[in-house]
């Protein structure tokens, strides 16, 4: 097997250095004694990983040198883990539904209730950057904008025991992919008019995603066609989300319109969902320079011919053929 699609694939086969008796630990100290205490812990966690993850630590300089437009440095490397520390940290605080702990502001919420306006449901992409679970504390706001999240079985099951360890009461609607039904649950919750949220940079060999190279803060980087191409084919509009940590206990909460495919046929699909994956990789970057250690992949995501090397295989085919069968009569 290629080298190069090894280590684009790698972050989904390491084993996750999370401890769940370290995470009750954790919560039940912040929870305690409050959230200034959990973050001097986090502190010290923060600088064990600078030091002592170095494949994770050359990856996130690679990023940030393309983001800050300069060297980044041993700071910017420690800023980074621990922005990415606290919203996981933080995340113990919006499960236990303590938003009084937060300053959170939000952007281009009226393009989320133009998307739902026809009652058809949307997708909400995004990426690993900020935090998902801040974007999802809007839709416990507000209890009329419902929200599932797609992800594969592996990530659901990890996501469910973190759940149970920070929150057993707490609930989310979590789509497993890679199941003949999971794009009929997908069209289950779109049609009752729910958010379905997917964070799109990043595929899984398994899936047998298609790649398409766009320029991504100055190198060309490929991305995955799967998620747009399930909701070309679901045809529902598309708003790319970000949820970005701006330190202290402050969030802004970005949307934007990606695409609308409700109207798009057959015949200009392939080209809608080539415009979007553009307008989608535009945001991204975006938001990576505004909020540049928010970007959350400690791999290398520039491999210059992870595209060449994806070509569309039989189990993408396999899953087309489903998307078929769901969206027969669209």
């Amino acid at each position: 097997m290629n080298k190069t699609r090894m280590n684009r694939d790698d972050w989904a086969e390491r084993q996750e250095r999370s401890n769940l008796a370290l995470l009750r630990f954790m919560t039940w100290v912040s929870l305690r004694f409050g959230r200034r205490a959990g973050r001097v812990l986090l502190r010290i966690i923060t600088a064990y990983f600078v030091l002592f993850a170095p494949a994770a630590r050359r990856a996130s300089r690679g990023y940030l040198n393309r983001a800050l437009g300069r060297h980044a440095g041993w700071r910017d490397g420690y800023r980074h883990v621990f922005s990415f520390a606290s919203t996981i940290h933080d995340r113990i605080y919006l499960l236990n539904e303590r938003f009084d702990l937060f300053d959170i502001r939000t952007h281009g919420v009226e393009e989320v209730e133009a998307a739902l306006a026809d009652g058809g449901g949307a997708f909400l992409m995004g990426a690993h950057l900020g935090s998902f679970e801040v974007v999802r504390a809007i839709g416990r706001a507000q209890p009329h904008i419902r929200i599932a999240i797609t992800m594969y079985e592996e990530n659901a099951r990890k996501i469910n025991a973190i759940l149970a360890a920070v929150n057993p009461a707490a609930h989310h609607d979590v789509i497993g992919l890679g199941k003949v039904d999971a794009m009929l649950k997908v069209r289950e919750r779109l049609d009752a008019g729910s958010l379905v949220g997917i964070l799109a940079d990043r595929t899984l060999r398994q899936a047998g995603d298609a790649l398409r190279e766009h320029d991504f803060l100055g190198t060309p980087a490929a991305f995955p066609l799967g998620p747009l191409h399930m909701a070309a084919v679901l045809r529902r509009p598309v708003v790319f989300m970000t949820g970005l940590y701006l330190g202290g206990n402050r969030y802004d909460i970005h949307f934007e319109t990606i695409a609308d495919f409700s109207k798009i046929g057959r015949a200009e699909r392939a080209a809608a969902v080539d415009a979007a994956l553009a307008r989608y990789v535009a945001l991204l970057e975006k938001y990576c320079r505004a909020a540049p250690y928010n970007w959350f992949n400690y791999f290398d995501f520039w491999q210059t011919n992870a595209a060449r090397d994806m070509r569309p295989s039989a189990t993408s085919n396999a899953r087309s053929a489903r998307l078929r069968e769901v969206t027969r009569d669209s």
